[in-house]
């Protein structure tokens, strides 16, 4: 009777820790997610701001060299 009870009881401790690092996961998992979607925005300003800064070299009609 030890032995089925034992086994049991380590099979639920098992469960337990498997839940306990799926939900470490799913919370670095949408860290992660926070991070690429404030890193794409800066992205995005960066991009506005070669834009602007190549519409106004384009205009003054200067050349990079």
């Amino acid at each position: 009777m030890f032995w089925p009870m034992l086994a049991i009881a380590l099979g639920f401790l098992g469960i337990a820790v498997l839940g306990i690092l799926g939900i470490k996961v799913f919370i670095e998992a949408q860290r992660l997610g926070r991070e690429v979607a404030r890193t794409a925005e800066r992205v995005g300003r960066a991009a506005e701001d070669l834009e602007r800064a190549a519409t106004g070299l384009a205009r003054a009609g200067e050349t990079l060299r």
